[in-house]
């Protein structure tokens, strides 16, 4: 698991992460960084201490490794891999020549038949997946993970493609009226602590006022209700702007 940086120097914020086994797109070259684009079109300054190079920068469009027919990390151990035992977060592409000693793994196919697009399928995996994860700005992973990085990891896991960022994610999907009680699982909700109402967070609706989401106030992962009346819970449905349904029909 490599950092995206915003500057070229190891001091810089972490903007997200790049994962064992997943391509990037190399843009522009400065001393021992690159400037790296994923295939969610993401940007950051990658080192390249962490780079395998397989062919030219500017080669085309990215594939998403999450869609790869290789074996995918659920969280694992492996043996083998650069001379020693290595744990592997979830999202992570297996090497073939390794021996996998502890966690799970999935072929493609097993991924798409245990988890279907559908709302309570991805509302059960962040609850399973991600229980006990602590908040880290940037993080994409179970071992730490902001509140986007949690959407579009567990969705990716889904088959369903969103962008990075909460402000990104905002513009997936159709927009809902109603407020929350029209939202299924698997909506998506947005929130802005701005005056110029750009978003801020996203949670995962788990149907109508309940969320699944990753928040600095928690400290992490939560499972809550917007109308428990807990301080925190108040304070987030006071930010509340709309929520989204971003899972296709049927």
């Amino acid at each position: 698991m490599a950092p995206l940086l915003a500057e070229p120097t190891v001091a810089a914020t972490q903007l997200s992460q790049a994962l064992r086994g997943h391509e990037l797109e190399l843009i522009e070259e400065r001393g021992t960084w690159w400037l790296a684009r994923g295939a969610d079109e993401y940007e950051g300054w990658i080192h390249c201490g962490y780079l395998h190079l397989t062919g030219p920068a500017g080669n085309g469009t990215v594939p998403r490794a999450w869609d790869s027919d290789a074996l995918l990390s659920m969280g694992c151990v492996v043996r083998g891999f650069a001379g020693g035992i290595h744990a592997l977060p979830l999202g992570a592409i297996v090497p073939g020549d390794v021996d996998v000693i502890a966690g799970e793994v999935l072929t493609l196919a097993e991924r798409r038949n245990g988890f279907p697009p559908r709302g309570e399928a991805i509302v059960e995996s962040a609850r399973r997946l991600f229980s006990g994860t602590p908040y880290m700005w940037g993080g994409v992973t179970p071992w730490g993970a902001d509140c986007s990085g949690l959407v579009q990891s567990v969705f990716a896991l889904h088959g369903v493609a969103l962008p990075r960022d909460a402000w990104q994610q905002g513009g997936a999907g159709i927009e809902l009226e109603g407020g929350t009680d029209s939202l299924q699982p698997g909506d998506l909700l947005f929130f802005s602590e701005r005056d110029d109402r750009r978003m801020t967070h996203v949670a995962i609706s788990a149907g109508g006022p309940d969320i699944v989401h990753l928040a600095v106030a928690r400290g992490g992962f939560a499972v809550e209700s917007l109308d428990s009346g807990d301080p925190v819970s108040a304070a987030l449905k006071g930010r509340f702007l709309f929520g989204r349904r971003v899972l296709p029909e049927g």
